[in-house]
């Protein structure tokens, strides 16, 4: 009968047969719950009458998930009865846990329905949702939310006998008990905090000075011979936890903080625990939202006396905006050792993973400064892996700890290659199962270990003999094997070239067949980053892709970002490994069944043309520095196209030079002469061992090392011996006069 109706039926509220029979549910709820007063529990009767019960609950539930309009006119009778079983005495002895949860569920499917509410603009709002708005606005009065509100927290929001029990018995378990996710659908606590937060998510004004006057009537420390107290003290500090972000306006958090929570995680008595595992957890959800920098180090104090306590779950006041490290460093070495003894201690996984997420911010906080007190960590760390082997979702934690972990220690993380590499190995090994749980933390880490290693080592060379397969996934994870690959380049190019390159090219050979544009734009990055570090190795052995990039400039691909990285890629050979280009050409052109000086006027007017396409200032310089080192030639097609080469030379001066207001002359600013160690401010991240390379190699690179302007003045004069005065006169006719006047104004003086 459920079934049918709820799924049976395209306009379920014009049968008068399945209303009837929604109608009906209610009378026979109640009968069976009369029952249920009769009946004691533990009887097998009890047992059948509950499951009866629920199943009728679960017509109204369902009805209401799949037909929210057709059940308007119920909506009063639901409201009615499960408020009054859940919030009233007519539910005394014979309510049962499932029963409350369905009803809680039922009122907050209710209360949340975006089909009951109006629209922003009433007369945009249809009239189904303007009824069910009346109803609603009609049912919860001021008295029955108030009435609500007190009751949940009174009632449903203390903590059980059952769950004081487990909490002295099992503290970790009862920290990591499951109420993620939709427990809130079968499990108490869970559902009442979410009809709580619901509820007060939609009549805030009603229910905010309710909850103020809980809070103001439990001022000051709490009796620990009155068991009643405090655990209502917990419950209200549950809930002004969890209704941070609503009572932001209303709660002068600093000055609760200071003058009474405070003072109640300094309470010592083993009773009082339970507030001050409520109070610390308190101030964990309210710390990102109000909380006053000032009183961190003060809150530091408090965490660290703590923190002794394995009972207490600890707050975790590093992972959020208004983070200092400076306030934090004082306590670094005490929290990070207590730390890593918590996590020694606890058996839980769940537990485990919790303190190893504190323990990575805290190192991405502090950064390199947590490079002192990392020993016993680093020293730990591959017992935990072994231990938890079963355990993927642990590894993971692991995975993310060792990237902070390698980041805060940059080149020193070499020292951790022994278990690092392995762990990396088997992450990203498709071949074993584990991969599916750990290859995105595990290619993390690999880009971190690469971007902050001293040197390559045969161990870290050899891993790389994963990537052929990963890049034959072709997942969401490219992107990161692109940067992976990039960061073996800048490691040690030679080495990595000759290892894997023709591997690498038939990977990419493949790649390029099918892959989107931006898979296309990554594939010729790689190959222009290995020519850029490498020039006679990279386009040796990237050979069987160039073809194509040849191809792609001639034939003028319309794919602006494509092409863009199609001319810088042309643009290195053609700077950097003349002969090659030369070899290419010659090559191109048995193909394309034409003379090869005709490939080079068709390839120089298409890069003319298309140098709009370049958007990097860098790319642009390299273009100009690409096409002027064709001269001096007397080429008649090279003559042909020098306006175009002009054009493009002085587009580029345009892009780099800048004029110097003192001495009126202009300067190459993309010229770096020497390594320069930058200062850094207190935010900014030192630089990885990747950075610096990346550096010292720009300071090899043509376009960070030749000045645009002296370039194009030499190349001229060069021309011009060539051709002589004269014919050197007539070439420069054939560039625009605005053109040339340009250029003189930027070489004038040399």
């Amino acid at each position: 009968l459920r079934k049918l109706t709820v799924h049976g039926f395209n306009e379920p509220h014009n049968n008068m047969e399945v209303m009837g029979f929604l109608n009906a549910v209610f009378e026979r709820l109640k009968q069976f719950l009369e029952c249920c007063r009769q009946v004691g529990p533990g009887s097998l009767c009890r047992e059948k009458l509950e499951k009866t019960i629920i199943l009728f609950t679960k017509v109204l539930l369902d009805f209401l998930e799949y037909h929210p309009c057709p059940f308007i006119p119920l909506i009063q009778r639901s409201l009615e009865f499960a408020v009054s079983y859940v919030f009233t005495e007519a539910g005394e002895g014979v309510v049962f846990e499932r029963f409350i949860v369905q009803c809680m569920n039922l009122i907050k499917m209710i209360v949340k329905n975006d089909a009951y509410k109006p629209a922003k603009n009433i007369e945009d709002s249809k009239p189904e949702s303007l009824e069910a708005h009346k109803i609603k606005t009609a049912f919860f009065t001021h008295q029955t939310l108030t009435e609500i509100g007190r009751r949940l927290v009174s009632k449903y929001f203390l903590l059980t006998e059952e769950e004081l029990t487990m909490w002295e018995e099992d503290p970790e378990s009862f920290a990591v008990e499951e109420t993620g996710g939709g427990s809130w659908k079968y499990s108490l606590r869970p559902c009442t905090e979410v009809l709580f937060l619901d509820i007060f998510h939609n009549y805030s004004q009603t229910l905010t000075p309710v909850l103020l006057e809980m809070v103001q009537n439990l001022q000051g420390p709490s009796n620990v011979e009155d068991p009643v107290q405090m655990l209502m003290k917990d419950a209200v500090y549950n809930v002004v936890g969890l209704t941070a972000y609503e009572l932001f306006d209303n709660v002068d958090f600093d000055q609760w903080f200071k003058n009474q929570l405070l003072g109640e995680l300094q309470v010592s008595h083993n009773r009082y625990k339970l507030i001050r595992r409520r109070v610390i957890w308190l101030v964990g959800q309210w710390i990102s939202v109000k909380f006053k920098p000032d009183l961190r180090p003060l809150l530091y104090e408090v965490i660290l006396s703590l923190m002794q306590d394995p009972d207490l779950v600890v707050a975790s006041p590093v992972d959020d905006f208004e983070f200092r490290t400076e306030q934090f460093l004082p306590y670094l070495e005490s929290i990070f050792g207590l730390l890593f003894q918590l996590l020694q201690q606890v058996n839980e996984c769940d537990t485990k993973m919790q303190v190893l997420h504190v323990i990575s911010c805290v190192i991405e906080r502090v950064s390199i400064q947590i490079r002192p007190y990392v020993g016993c960590l680093v020293q730990y760390l591959p017992l935990l892996w072994k231990q938890s082997e079963e355990h993927n979702m642990l590894r993971c934690a692991i995975l993310t700890t060792l990237i902070h972990l390698v980041q805060g220690l940059g080149a020193e993380s070499k020292n951790l290659y022994p278990f690092l590499l392995p762990v990396i190995q088997l992450s990203t090994d498709v071949s074993q199962p584990p991969h599916v749980y750990l290859l995105e933390d595990g290619l993390e880490l690999w880009l971190a270990t690469l971007e902050n290693s001293p040197a390559i080592t045969p161990e870290l060379l050899r891993i790389f003999q994963n990537m052929s397969a990963l890049l034959e996934l072709s997942s969401e994870n490219v992107r990161t094997c692109f940067q992976i690959i990039n960061a073996y380049i800048y490691l040690s190019a030679t080495d990595f070239l000759q290892n894997y390159a023709e591997a690498l090219c038939r990977s990419f050979c493949e790649l390029l067949r099918d892959i989107t544009t931006e898979g296309q734009v990554q594939v010729l990055k790689v190959v222009e980053i290995a020519i850029k570090v490498s020039p006679v190795l990279g386009s040796h052995m990237f050979q069987p892709v160039l073809p194509a990039v040849l191809q792609g400039i001639v034939e003028g691909e319309r794919y602006p970002v494509v092409m863009s990285t199609y001319l810088g890629v042309m643009g290195r050979i053609l700077l950097q490994n003349s002969g090659f280009f030369t070899s290419l050409l010659t090559q191109m052109a048995v193909e394309f069944n034409q003379e090869a000086d005709q490939l080079l006027g068709s390839m120089i007017e298409m890069w003319v043309d298309r140098m709009d396409n370049i958007t990097q200032p860098e790319r642009r310089k390299l273009s100009a520095l690409a096409l002027l080192s064709l001269l001096p030639s007397d080429n008649s097609v090279i003559q042909d196209k020098f306006c175009g080469i002009i054009n493009i030379s002085v587009e580029a001066l345009h892009d780099v030079m800048t004029e110097d207001p003192e001495t009126a002359t202009f300067k190459d600013c993309m010229l770096m002469s020497h390594f320069e160690e930058p200062k850094l401010t207190d935010d900014e991240e030192p630089p990885t061992e990747q950075d610096k390379r990346r550096k010292l190699l720009a300071l090899e690179d043509p376009v960070h090392s030749v000045s645009l302007q002296q370039f194009v003045y030499e190349k001229l004069k060069a021309q011009q011996m060539l051709m002589g005065d004269q014919g050197f006169q007539a070439l420069m006719e054939t560039v625009d006069t605005e053109i040339v006047r340009q250029l003189q104004e930027f070489i004038q003086g040399m």
